[in-house]
């Protein structure tokens, strides 16, 4: 009998963490790498968020918290959801976590059970479904493919429904595609869900504040006021507000939900680092200048990003609408052969013979429910990514 829990069996690693693992490993041992795996803005976390985190430290406001947040970190949060999304929540409706995936992990550890089905669009980002394999369900996989924009259609997700669905897990702006649903895509899809009264909304809206040109952001309970009650809204400080080594995440919901949440949360991490929440109070309710600069500078490095992989032979590369990832399709290099010798059979062949052959690390689309595609981050400089896509450029050049 092995020693280790039967569950492990169900999931496996973070391939989005492997890649990065990978990369600095290589980069230590002296190879010239180009990392275009993690998912974290490269700017710094803004200086008064960062002053606030000292303020607390400096004021001994270093102690345990109340479980799942401070009062001043919900009425913050109750605050942003009626500001940016028209949506009133008391803080008893309030969860705060140590990041966007222990909300989400608590929140399906706090409801699933044998047989229960998650309903997850792919592309999805790579935890979800061994998140939810973890909590004891079923993930149901909803394939959206590139000539829709990555999106699942009404009917896509009509025909996913059973009565063992218990949530549909949504992601907008997406990681790893950045495809955005605008409000009249969003309202058929929650149509369908008023339809069936069963099924649950969990919506990932960690990328809101990263929409480009005339994309506007809306979440499932905004469009249609009648799945409030079984919706939980989730969001986060990590990317807006370049605050990923922060770890605050957050989500609104019926106050049952939120109860159990804590529950888990109190038997597992207990409460958040109470440095990162009281800076978490000043990035929600203090200025937000900075993130209109900081996605001039995502809009700048998108367009060089889809303009050059577009150059490539035998990739066909998107324009996203948000978040700061493109996820090319490289229908066309499948079957060929690199000018080392590899032969190019699926989308992880070709991320490992172009990590290996030009030192540019990006994340195959199997891990993300869809292939042949790769994902690349472009949170990271112009220079970097100039480089990093003219390399994939000579690497497609020199498939046979």
């Amino acid at each position: 009998m092995s020693f280790l829990s039967a569950t492990l069996a169900r999931v496996k690693p973070s391939p989005t963490i492997a890649v990065t693992t990978k990369a600095a490993e290589l980069r230590a041992a002296g190879r010239d790498i180009i990392a275009l795996g993690a998912g974290e803005p490269d700017f710094d976390t803004p200086a008064h968020i960062r002053a606030a985190g000292i303020r607390a430290i400096e004021e001994g406001k270093t102690r345990y918290t109340a479980v799942d947040g401070i009062p001043e970190l919900k009425a913050a949060i109750c605050a942003k959801f009626a500001r940016d999304n028209g949506l009133d929540y008391a803080p008893s409706q309030v969860s705060v976590s140590s990041g966007g995936k222990q909300v989400l992990y608590n929140a399906l550890m706090a409801t699933l059970n044998p047989e229960d089905e998650v309903i997850i669009p792919a592309p999805y980002w790579v935890s979800y479904p061994d998140m939810v394999l973890l909590a004891g369900g079923t993930p149901v996989t909803v394939e959206a493919a590139l000539e829709t924009g990555f999106k699942i259609t009404a009917d896509q997700l009509e025909a996913a429904i059973t009565p063992k669905t218990k949530w549909f897990l949504f992601n907008s702006p997406s990681n790893p595609t950045g495809a955005g649903y605008s409000w009249d895509e969003l309202k058929a899809l929650t149509d369908v869900l008023m339809r069936h009264p069963h099924v649950w909304v969990m919506t990932d809206d960690m990328y809101e504040h990263l929409a480009y040109d005339d994309f506007t952001f809306c979440t499932p309970a905004q469009v249609e006021p009648g799945l409030y009650d079984r919706t939980l809204t989730v969001n986060g400080v990590s990317k807006a507000y370049c605050m990923t080594g922060w770890r605050i995440g957050y989500a609104a919901g019926p106050e049952a939900l939120i109860a159990a949440m804590r529950k888990v949360q109190s038997q597992s991490t207990s409460n958040p680092c109470s440095i990162s929440q009281w800076a978490a109070v000043e990035a929600l309710n203090g200025p937000h200048d900075f993130i209109a600069a900081n996605n001039e500078a995502f809009v700048r490095r998108r367009n060089l990003v889809v303009e050059m992989l577009n150059e490539a032979e035998g990739i066909e590369c998107p324009m996203p609408q948000g978040a700061f990832y493109v996820y090319p399709s490289i229908a066309g290099c499948i079957g060929k052969t690199s000018a080392n010798g590899a032969r190019i059979v699926d989308d992880e062949a070709f991320a490992t013979a172009l990590l290996e052959e030009t030192g540019v690390a990006v994340v195959f689309g199997a891990a993300f429910g869809l292939s042949p595609n790769f994902r690349v981050s472009y949170a990271t400089s112009d220079e970097a990514l100039r480089e990093a896509c003219g390399r994939i450029q000579a690497f497609c050049a020199g498939l046979r």
